[in-house]
């Protein structure tokens, strides 16, 4: 998936858009959400498959982490665990569980992206504990999606996707 080329900006304005109706509206927000779309996806905004990189991401992901397999991270912030997927087929209305594949889908992922966040639906965290009206802990954010990881570098594209936000 992360070969098929698409329309960054359509992508931006789908989120922005998503992020607004679900009440994570404030820029700052928005700016996180979009860094972590950033990097997660390579800079594509394109969902992927974890290890979308290899050559079969699947074959690997059954061999590496049976754990959690089929149910590997896919989308924009790669959805993993059958209850996650569960879950989501609930509130999606599509078949996450026969059709773990439809994670992919543009607007189901947007949706997983922009729900866990608002939520806490990863890990307990919600983006408000750190990105409100009276703070801007970008760095923390990270809690919402993976603990710490890669938090710097993601909080870095977060303050150049404010600053965009702010320009406009």
């Amino acid at each position: 998936m992360a070969n098929q080329p698409v329309d960054k900006e359509a992508v931006v304005k789908a989120i922005r858009i998503d992020c607004q109706q679900l009440g994570l509206g404030l820029s700052e927000q928005i700016a996180y959400v979009l860094a972590t779309v950033e990097h997660e996806s390579n800079g594509t905004f394109a969902p992927v498959v974890e290890s979308y990189w290899l050559k079969d991401p699947d074959a690997w992901c059954k061999k590496n982490h049976p754990e959690y397999y089929p149910y590997y991270g896919r989308g924009y912030v790669q959805l993993t665990w059958e209850k996650n997927y569960r879950k989501y087929s609930e509130l999606t209305g599509h078949d996450l569980i026969c059709h773990p594949e439809l994670a992919l889908e543009p607007d189901v992922a947007r949706f997983v992206l922009v729900h866990g966040f608002k939520t806490g639906g990863f890990t307990g965290k919600k983006l408000e504990d750190y990105v409100d009206g009276k703070k801007c802990q970008f760095l923390n954010a990270r809690r919402c999606i993976n603990g710490i990881d890669k938090a710097g570098h993601i909080a870095t594209l977060a303050e150049k996707w404010l600053a965009r936000l702010r320009e406009e």
